[in-house]
């Protein structure tokens, strides 16, 4: 039996296949490493991108919302301001001396200015009367029957209520209308 010769042709063709399909076969491994790494940089991206948003989104309500618990107590105090003013009768500060004058000028002064700070930080009054009971924003202390006004609507306001940003610091007191009972 004779051996089989090997030339230089059959060894080149020998070794071509397998080294051609090694070749593509680490391409498409090298192609399927990319793919995977530009998916996992895009996520990552993405991910980091909502972080950023995330976090400055709870920056912005840190700084609106901060505030909170220091303008709920000074609610108080414009309350008081206000029963202040409202305790001198119409007559006695029209007619009244001057220091009585000076005085209820004085503690109105003081009272708009606190509610121009409060507005500063974002707090505000909210609207109730003559609006439709919002249990969000309000809180029905009592019902007064009456045709003057729509079952459900604000028509009396026992205290002013606030809202810092969009959240509620305190609701209003009101009073509801309701239909009065047929006779």
């Amino acid at each position: 039996m004779m051996a089989e010769e090997t030339t230089p042709e059959t060894q080149e063709n020998a070794t071509d296949t397998p080294v051609a399909e090694t070749a593509e076969s680490r391409e498409t491994v090298l192609e399927a490493e990319v793919n995977d790494l530009k998916d996992k940089m895009l996520r990552t991206l993405a991910e980091m991108e909502n972080l950023r948003r995330r976090t400055e989104r709870e920056v912005a309500d840190a700084r609106q919302y901060a505030v909170a618990n220091f303008a709920r107590d000074m609610l108080t105090v414009s309350d008081n301001l206000r029963r202040a003013i409202d305790a001198v009768p119409q007559e006695l500060r029209e007619s009244g001396d001057a220091a009585t004058k000076a005085l209820v000028e004085g503690v109105e002064v003081t009272e708009r200015g606190l509610e121009q700070t409060l507005s500063k930080f974002g707090v505000r009054k909210i609207e109730s009367k003559g609006v439709k009971f919002d249990p969000a924003f309000h809180q029905a202390m009592f019902e007064v029957e009456t045709t003057e006004a729509a079952p459900g609507t604000v028509v009396q306001e026992v205290q002013v209520g606030y809202v810092i940003g969009e959240r509620v610091l305190r609701p209003s007191f009101v009073g509801v209308a309701k239909a009065p009972k047929a006779p």
